[in-house]
Parts: structure tokens; sequence; C-alpha cells
């Protein structure tokens, strides 16, 4: 083969790839993208992806849909959205738990967490325990909670959204330094797990501090420890749990949205900035306010050095302790 056909050929294939590359990366609308969260509707997960799915369209794609794939603590939705086109139509929204704590509780994973690529926070997240009708109304603090259940060792349990997440991890840890054995109950996202809790099926539930808003209003259920460095301003009249005597019980996390591996930094990059125009707009910060969240947004250089450094800090914490998705 000639010289000169080799060039034609290589570009014509050229040509060919880049009329192949998504529309995306020539700054153009996409129709259609999903944001898929792992966790039910009406939770944390589900509020902010349906917040910001509002606004990344008509800019991003002319049609922005949210899809709920539950179950295995969120570890479906990352196993679905690392195996989709890496074209910038399939965005997922976690926190770091399924991607910088599971690593370290579970001994298999259906993913590798570098199958997905950080493109931006949402918002920090503050984690709370409460507790509902089956605890009786004088147990105002966390203290008084692992008192009740030494005295009723039978009933000593707490839900939360995912097995081996950091909720699943601050309970074990609490119940170690009370003293007192609790059995974890694992759901698929905060709000199954609440409404077990204010049924009366289920004493406490540790989740996002603002899962609990709605219910705390309506008087069903009440916090009674924040797992924070401060006071949270969801929820400011109740003590931390260092407050409170438990140490070493800070437990916050970030969730932000991922893209498979593979996209194309040109979409990361335009997916980013229009999740920092959405993430900073009024409606989307007052939104994430009534659930208890911060709305944050970070470049996707910063989204995924926050993630290696809460990967390496868990690594630490899960190995001092000896905790498994199972404990």
């Amino acid at each position: 083969m000639s010289h000169s056909r080799r060039d034609a050929i290589a570009r014509l294939g050229a040509l060919a790839l880049a009329g192949a590359l998504p529309r995306l990366s020539q700054g153009q609308t996409l129709e259609t993208a999903r944001i898929i969260t792992g966790f039910a509707p009406g939770g944390v997960s589900d509020t902010v992806s349906r917040a910001v799915a509002q606004k990344l369209a008509p800019g991003y794609a002319r049609s922005v849909v949210v899809e709920n794939r539950t179950g295995a603590g969120g570890q479906i939705a990352v196993q679905y959205v690392k195996d989709q086109p890496a074209d910038g139509t399939t965005i997922l929204h976690t926190s770091m738990s399924m991607l910088g704590i599971f690593p370290h509780t579970y001994k298999k994973l259906p993913y590798d967490p570098r199958e997905v690529t950080p493109v931006s926070m949402t918002s920090l997240i503050e984690f709370g325990i409460a507790v509902g009708p089956a605890v009786p109304a004088s147990v105002h603090t966390a203290t008084d909670f692992f008192a009740w259940c030494k005295a009723n060792p039978g009933k000593a349990s707490f839900g939360t959204p995912a097995n081996g997440s950091a909720p699943h991890m601050a309970g074990v840890l609490m119940g170690r330094q009370a003293g007192v054995d609790m059995t974890h109950v694992a759901f698929r996202g905060s709000q199954p797990a609440i409404l077990d809790m204010i049924g009366g099926q289920l004493p406490a539930v540790i989740c996002p501090v603002g899962e609990f808003s709605q219910h705390i209003a309506a008087g069903r259920c009440r916090v009674i420890g924040t797992g924070g460095q401060q006071r949270s301003k969801f929820a400011p009249t109740v003590a931390t749990l260092s407050e409170q005597g438990f140490k070493d019980m800070v437990f916050t996390e970030t969730d932000g949205l991922y893209v498979p591996a593979r996209t194309p930094r040109e979409i990361v990059l335009r997916l980013n900035s229009a999740i920092r125009a959405a993430v900073a707009h009024k409606d989307v910060v007052d939104r994430l306010a009534v659930v208890g969240l911060d709305a944050q947004s970070s470049t996707p250089e910063e989204y995924a050095a926050m993630l290696q450094q809460y990967t390496a800090e868990w690594g630490v914490r899960v190995k001092a302790v000896g905790f498994t998705a199972e404990s």
C-alpha cells in the first residue's frame, strides 16, 4: 500500500472516529440523559438527583430523567453505570460510601471504583441517629437510647440505608462503646428504614440528618445525636455524638455525580460546568436545604482527590476496628 493511500485511509478513519464521538464533545446538546441513583424515591439521593436533573435540562440535554436502580446498598447503580456507553448520557449519583468505604468492608464488589470517573460533588452530608415510637418518650439522647438497649437487649437494633456504609459502621462503633450488641438491618435507602421506624417496627435509624426532617416536623420521630464536628444547622438543639461522650464519632461524607471511566474529558468538563451551575442555583440550594444538605460543587480533579483521601482514611478506620459489612 502506498504512503499516500495509507495517509488517505488514516484521514478517513480519523473523520469517521470524530463523527462517532458523542455530539456532546462538540458542544452540542444531547437529546436525553439519565441520572441513576441506587436509592429509593423520596430519599436524599433521589431528591438531589431530581433537583440537579431539572437544571441540567435543556442546556446539557433536552431531557434529563432520574432512574432509581435500588439494591445492595447502592452497588447495583454503580455496577449498571460503569457498563453504559461513555457518551455523557448516563450519570451516576451516589455518596462516597459506595466507592470509598465498600472496597474496605466488602470482600467482593461487582465493580472497581476506578470504573467510574468523578465529575463533581453535589452536597455535604451530615449523619444523625433518630428513634421512633418503639422507644419510650423518655429517650432524648444517644446515651439514653443505649441505656434502653442494655435494658432491652432483644429490641436493640438499628436500620441504615446500606450494608457496609458509614451509618452502618457508626451504629456498630456506638454499640461497642456503649457495651451493647446491636442488630443491624439494611434497607434499600433511608426512607424505607424510617417508615419502619415511625411505624414502630424498628427502634432507631442512622442516616443523613435531612432524611428525618418531614417526620420530625410531624412528631413521628426525634433525632437524638448527630455525627458532625459541630452541631448541625439542621438540628441545632441536638448534641453531637462527640458531645455525648462517643469518641471518634465524626461521620460526614459527600455525594456527587460520576460517569463511566472511559468518558472523554471534553464531555466530563462540559458536564461539570453544567452541574456546577445547577448546584449553585437558588432553587437547588433551597431544595437541598429542606432535606438537610449543604449544596456544594467541585472540579473533577478536586472531587477525585477528595475521594482518594476519603478512601484512604476509611481504609485505616475499617482496619483498626475490624469492621466488615457482616458486622
